[in-house]
């Protein structure tokens, strides 16, 4: 210490004989502090960032696979898979080799991290978490050193807590193992992504604390494949967005310590979110609780539910008002579009609104009466005859039409282009990666020039019910189904079509 404080003595001396002789120094401090930056960064100052906020078990959430709706099939292949560190003794008896690692590939929203965090509780294992994109740093060797360390606590976390088993879960893992080469000049995301590998191919049977990755993504494509191959992510387990009757079951568990009106359906609620991830459901059962508050009531109501959809869907109500002449058209608009649609597939509106929400000023809901995953020709071509009918609604009633229906014609365009790919048009089977760009456009201006005809003659004839539905719109600004339903049954040219 002595010789320390007697060199930096001299060091201060010399610098102040220096500064007293004129000569500048501010290059050599710069530098100076230039390399001591180096030497610091180059010692891994940077990656000696601890996980610890992830691995506190008095702020660990607590999850059961009970917690989790919609998830069946995910469920049960991921129980199957953690029965090899809870029942250890029997697989080992049987020669089976442990799996090391799970790969939860779905949408966002779906309940992914979730699962990770119901697997640590299943298994009774310490749990430690970390985003991709707190490995990789723009200093070679701190991400493969961050990875050397949460394998690490991992093991240290388990043996504190008494545990023989830890998971390590990683969200958003194509940051830290995609392909290797995509990232020229810049080879820290490689030897991150290696480190990993090395890692996983150091979990044994025999290790005193079993070890379990778990990896989370919705990009499965950009992840390496040798971080795929069995031995390292040995399964693929599907996160899929929940059905109608996963949405119920994630509805109910949301609305367990929400007080909801006797006149609430559920099932409704969840026939009306076909597509709603499990991130969404939580959103608008807590978006109804939000509006029951405001208004002072004691209980969640069907309204308070119905219109948190919209919300979810098309964003909150804007301030923006449009003129009269301009929301009559937009009136005139969303009326062609719920015209069409009832006809078409009757019970599908579930409301029409003519006040502005998102990038709307006008929309309608549509409720589809069962989940779908494989379209014919004929419910894809009603889908395109609703997406014409509001300008078309608009140039029978009003003479012209409006830019209003833009992103109209581009859902169209992208409907007529799948049954054109799926040889469902008039030029029958196709390759898409081969077909000319004229053969398609002439056979999707078919498809346009048929249902354009025909929602024509279909509004003209129940030209009353459109323009009774513009009055109730400019009066109310929303009709709901039920509503909208009985005056257009109420019309004998309806009934009779």
């Amino acid at each position: 210490m002595r010789l320390l404080a007697s060199g930096g003595g001299v060091l201060t001396g010399i610098i102040i004989y220096l500064i007293w002789q004129g000569v500048n120094l501010w290059p050599v401090l710069f530098i100076a502090g230039l390399a001591g930056m180096l030497i610091y960064f180059g010692n891994g100052r940077v990656g000696s960032k601890s996980f610890a906020a992830f691995q506190n078990p008095k702020n660990q959430e607590t999850v059961a696979f009970d917690d989790i709706g919609g998830q069946d099939v995910a469920k049960n292949e991921l129980v199957e898979a953690l029965n090899f560190i809870a029942n250890a003794e029997a697989i080992r008896e049987l020669g089976i080799r442990p799996l090391k690692g799970l790969l939860l590939n779905g949408p966002p929203g779906t309940g992914k991290t979730l699962l990770a965090k119901a697997a640590a509780q299943f298994t009774n294992s310490a749990f430690v978490a970390a985003s991709g994109s707190e490995f990789v740093e723009m200093y070679v060797g701190v991400g493969a050193k961050r990875v050397r360390e949460i394998f690490k606590q991992a093991r240290s976390l388990a043996k504190k807590q008494g545990k023989v088993s830890a998971v390590v879960f990683i969200d958003e893992i194509e940051v830290l193992g995609g392909k290797r080469g995509s990232n020229s000049g810049h080879l820290e995301y490689d030897q991150t992504l290696n480190e990993l590998l090395v890692q996983m191919d150091g979990i044994a049977d025999g290790d005193n604390i079993k070890m379990l990755v778990i990896g989370a993504t919705n990009r499965a494509d950009m992840l390496d494949p040798a971080l795929l191959r069995p031995g390292r992510f040995d399964r693929q387990v599907r996160v899929d967005l929940p059905d109608k009757g996963g949405r119920l079951h994630i509805l109910k568990l949301h609305t367990r310590n929400k007080p909801l009106a006797p006149e609430v359906s559920l099932e409704e609620i969840a026939a009306a979110t076909f597509g709603f991830s499990g991130a969404h459901l939580e959103s608008l059962v807590n978006e109804a609780a939000i509006m029951a508050l405001r208004e002072g009531k004691n209980k969640v109501k069907a309204e308070h539910l119905t219109c948190a959809i919209d919300k979810v869907i098309m964003g909150e109500k804007l301030d923006r008002l449009p003129g009269k002449e301009e929301k009559h058209r937009i009136a005139v608009h969303e009326a062609g579009h719920a015209i069409i649609s009832e006809i078409f597939q009757p019970g599908s509106v579930a409301s029409v609104n003519v006040s502005p929400r998102g990038k709307a000023l006008g929309y309608v809901r549509q409720t589809p009466l069962d989940d779908m995953y494989l379209y014919t020709c004929d419910f894809l071509k009603a889908r395109i005859a609703v997406a014409l009918a509001g300008a078309i609604a608009e140039e029978l009633i009003l003479g012209n039409r409006s830019t209003g229906a833009a992103s109209d014609f581009e859902q169209a365009a992208d409907l007529a282009r799948k049954i054109v790919h799926g040889g469902m048009s008039g030029i029958g089977i196709v390759s898409p990666a081969d077909l000319p760009q004229e053969s398609l456009h002439s056979a999707i201006v078919t498809i346009f020039k048929e249902l354009e005809n025909k929602v024509q003659a279909i509004l003209s004839n129940h030209r009353p019910v459109l323009v009774h539905t513009v009055d109730i719109l400019l009066e109310k600004e929303s009709i709901d189904g039920e509503e909208f339903r009985s005056f257009i049954n109420s019309d004998k040219s309806a009934i009779s079509a």
